[in-house]
């Protein structure tokens, strides 16, 4: 298959980010040229809100990227720098990001030269169950609001994943807002859903359609699970007692950051 390249920053990745992956995906094995913090700082002005590395975890757990090539230098933005042994055949950029000298570039290089358009990018499509993850005797349920998506989520579906098949209910807007007050979510279900599906560690995600704290209890009696997991901010009686009613095993993990990478908090991204 083609070797498609993508390049930039990818800080603060949101849905359209990652619907663009998903776009160049299509074509091939997703290759992306990350640009390292004093790259992001050169070509934007502005320091990237999140380091190298904690963006290159997040990359790595989208099951739209093949590859992540951390780059540290960026000369000509209008031109891939060159990494040793690998050549792409393929360029593909956003709509905002194509210019005249990329395609140029590219008829230089022999390169196919591909923009995404933005109206290729709106929705949020509800991908299937994924057919490549090792069938695993056991089923483990998390459930959440995901409002903004970070390395710690990440981390945590990780975690998790090692316990069985994982599937993520995350919570209905309505829900939330009731949950917790006025401004919730930032992010409506329909989206907060297509970036948890996203993740590679995830099998399936799917929103709730009961309400409290356990506004999952449809999803997991379809589900069957054998495990609820919770991180200790989740950790709640009515799910303890749920799961005692309903025999299902109930294991609080701790909030742990990636090896290297710094805690994060959806609140603290979010501003409340």
């Amino acid at each position: 298959m083609e070797k498609i390249a993508v390049s930039g920053s990818f800080d603060n990745i949101q849905s359209p980010e990652v619907r663009f992956l998903e776009e160049a995906a299509k074509f091939g094995p997703v290759h992306v040229y990350l640009w390292s913090d004093e790259v992001v700082k050169a070509q934007t002005g502005i320091n990237p809100k999140f380091p190298q590395a904690e963006r290159r975890y997040f990359l790595e757990a989208l099951r739209f990227v093949y590859k992540v090539h951390p780059v540290d230098a960026v000369p000509n933005p209008d031109e891939l720098p060159e990494i040793e042994g690998f050549k792409p055949r393929m360029w593909v950029v956003p709509q905002d990001n194509d210019t005249p000298q990329k395609r140029q570039y590219c008829a230089s290089q022999g390169m196919v030269y591909t923009v995404i358009e933005e109206f290729d990018l709106k929705g949020f499509p509800i991908p299937g169950i994924p057919q490549n993850l090792p069938f695993l005797k056991k089923k483990v349920i998390v459930t959440g609001c995901y409002d903004w998506l970070h390395s710690g989520h990440v981390r945590f579906f990780e975690e998790t994943a090692a316990l069985g098949d994982l599937y993520v209910v995350v919570g209905h807007d309505e829900n939330l807002r009731l949950l917790k007050g006025a401004g919730h979510p930032l992010f409506p279900e329909e989206e907060r859903r297509y970036l948890v599906s996203a993740i590679r560690f995830v099998k399936q995600a799917l929103i709730s359609s009961g309400n409290g704290w356990m506004d999952a209890e449809p999803e997991i009696e379809v589900i069957r699970p054998d495990i609820y997991a919770v991180n200790e901010d989740g950790d709640k009686p009515e799910k303890r007692a749920f799961c005692e009613q309903h025999g299902l095993e109930y294991v609080v993990l701790k909030r742990r950051p990636a090896e290297g990478l710094p805690q994060r908090e959806s609140t603290h991204l979010r501003g409340f």
